[in-house]
């Protein structure tokens, strides 16, 4: 798989509680130079990227990030401002303590509610993997395959280790109503993403992939892209 390719399905990610907007400016531009999947920012910052990438890039965001705690309520909120805002792209962290209770329609409901204040915009819902048991990460994907969802996703990057390609691999065995998968979280290599896109993976969150297809170019400027 290209460098071209894997960036065409990498969600091109600065979510650090730090950026600014020159510095999300920056991955603006590197997303629409190199065709990302979208761009991952802070929900701050969405209506003013929507409007400086002018339909050139999807906008993707997150909610209820990264500790997945806050209610339904607030995430229905938070999803409905952003999607006005303009994100195309919603990635919702769940309430990881009804999974561990057993409360699996509860959280079924939760990811609805939330879908449905998605309108049109992708809805992938953040499970935390590196949180789960086996059995919960078993349970989890059937709870988000069965829900109205788009995606199951991994990881938010911000919990300790990420995306793991066991996971990957059990999920896409289990998936039975077309639910994708997103991973993310400790993919620093253009290699690692396209072994997680290889395992079942159809879209890769991460922030170094861009940097990394850079200086391969610079080092062959002649190469295609």
């Amino acid at each position: 798989m290209t460098a071209k390719e894997i960036l065409s399905k990498t969600d091109h990610t600065l979510l650090r509680p730090d950026a600014t907007w020159q510095q999300i400016q920056t991955v603006l531009d590197e997303g629409m130079a190199f065709g990302t999947a979208s761009v991952c920012l802070p929900p701050c910052f969405v209506k003013e990227a929507v409007s400086y990438v002018t339909g050139a890039l999807p906008i993707c965001t997150v909610i209820g990030f990264p500790n997945g705690y806050a209610t339904t309520a607030s995430k229905c909120f938070e999803a409905e401002d952003a999607v006005k805002n303009g994100a195309a792209e919603i990635d919702m962290v769940i309430q990881i303590g009804l999974l561990k209770e057993g409360k699996d329609e509860a959280l079924f409901q939760q990811i609805n509610a939330v879908r449905q204040s998605c309108g049109e915009s992708l809805l992938k819902v953040i499970v935390e993997t590196c949180m789960l048991t086996e059995e919960e990460k078993v349970r989890v994907c059937r709870v988000v395959d069965a829900s109205d969802a788009e995606y199951i996703k991994t990881s938010t990057g911000f919990a300790g280790s990420g995306a793991a390609l066991e996971d990957i691999i059990l999920w896409k065995s289990m998936i039975c109503h077309g639910t994708k998968i997103k991973a993310a979280g400790g993919i620093r290599t253009l290699a690692d993403a396209g072994a997680f896109l290889a395992a079942g993976a159809s879209r890769i969150g991460a922030s170094a992939l861009v940097s990394e297809a850079r200086a391969a170019e610079m080092k062959n400027p002649s190469a295609e892209r």
